[in-house]
């Protein structure tokens, strides 16, 4: 008698946990549904967030394959059962969600469901999503619901922390968006001034050789080379930008795969010796691959354009459920604490920031004549 509280506390805990480890409002929603169904021994399981026209702004279920969600077409309305959780704000539990008068049917695609378990997430006053789940793996007398009254009372604990989870990763994802528009502005301004110096300067400069080409013709020619130069300087300013602007894909080729491309890439655009490693890293949250891709970014930058070393050697291993990325090199290395007063961070400060905002660490080793380490972990998910 005293095992299944037992047991059942430890699977509350367990996915409680898994949703406190997300920080994208996509992978919350999952980790809700997948843990509601495993945890209330359910076939199906789904959550709708809804919009303010009618329908779901998100909808994710579990038990579902990728196959038949796709046949089964458009995302649900906000009708019949689910109208009724969101407005009514109240439980259901059905012994056939079919036979209810409120019941208006689904596509022909739609697994068949009977018994039936809903609730309403709320956040305070409003309903921020509509959980639900069909089909309890038990004996089912007819007309009875396999569902209990112990799973409306897990599923309810589930659902306020979940309405926790959720609301977390909502601020999280505003904030990161609004650092996102203000670190686009930062670039612009500084897009605009470093680029429109470069073409000044190039100007001025075609402007002076067009005007020694018939009276000083080795000088022109001496000013068509700097041309050149301030023509590969702008383009380099430019292809900074959008590399800063535009990440790379991450969710179709990983983070592993997007490293190991801008390595090789750097690795025959630069004299230096430039490698990488990758050693038995799992998909990390979005948040935390881009962050560690950004980190790797700036510290080849920095390593390239100013340590003046013949190798740098990046590595990203595995440790525990998260990873750990190192980018060392061979160069002229500099003193952490003389930097930081004389105000020059090369980049240090953002790192930093970028690490602790997906609750990870960058640590900084480096001394002048003794090359640099820069070592980021982050938790996983």
């Amino acid at each position: 008698m005293s095992q299944a509280p037992r047991s059942g506390l430890s699977a509350v805990s367990s996915a409680l946990l898994a949703m406190s480890r997300h920080l994208e409002v996509r992978d919350v929603l999952k980790t809700i549904v997948a843990s509601a169904r495993e945890l209330l021994d359910a076939q199906y399981a789904a959550l709708g967030v809804p919009d303010d026209h009618g329908g779901f702004a998100q909808f994710v279920v579990d038990g579902v394959s990728d196959r038949q969600w796709k046949a089964i077409g458009p995302l649900p309305r906000q009708h019949g059962i689910l109208a009724a959780m969101l407005q009514d704000a109240k439980v259901e539990r059905l012994a056939d969600v079919r036979k209810d008068p409120r019941f208006e049917g689904w596509p022909s695609a739609h697994p068949d469901m009977s018994d039936f378990l809903g609730l309403p997430i709320r956040d305070g006053d409003e309903v921020i999503g509509a959980l639900f789940l069909a089909n309890k793996n038990c004996l089912k007398p007819e007309g009875s619901c396999g569902f209990t009254a112990e799973d409306e009372e897990l599923l309810s604990i589930l659902a306020q922390h979940a309405a926790i989870a959720l609301t977390n990763a909502r601020l999280y994802e505003r904030s990161r968006e609004l650092t996102i528009a203000e670190e686009r502005s930062r670039l612009a301004h500084e897009l605009h001034d470093a680029v429109s110096q470069k073409l000044f300067s190039l100007r001025l400069t075609a402007q002076a050789a067009t005007a020694l080409v018939d009276r000083d013709p080795a000088r022109a020619k001496g000013e068509m080379h700097q041309v050149a130069a301030l023509a590969a300087e702008a383009a380099d300013e430019l292809r900074a930008a959008v590399v800063e602007l535009r990440p790379a894909a991450l969710d179709e080729d990983g983070l592993v795969a997007t490293l190991r491309t801008q390595i090789q890439v750097l690795d025959r655009a630069h004299t230096a010796r430039v490698t990488f490693a990758g050693r038995g890293v799992k998909a990390l949250p979005s948040a935390q691959e881009e962050a560690l891709l950004r980190v790797a970014q700036e510290a080849l930058h920095n390593a390239l354009r100013h340590s003046g070393g013949e190798h740098v050697d990046v590595t990203l291993d595995r440790r525990g459920g998260g990873a750990v990325l190192r980018i060392m090199d061979d160069g002229s290395g500099f003193d952490p604490k003389a930097v930081r007063r004389a105000g020059r961070h090369l980049g240090l400060v953002s790192m930093r920031d970028r690490a602790s905002g997906v609750g990870g660490t960058l640590t900084v080793e480096s001394a002048p004549g003794k090359g640099t380490v820069i070592e980021m972990e982050v938790p996983g998910g």
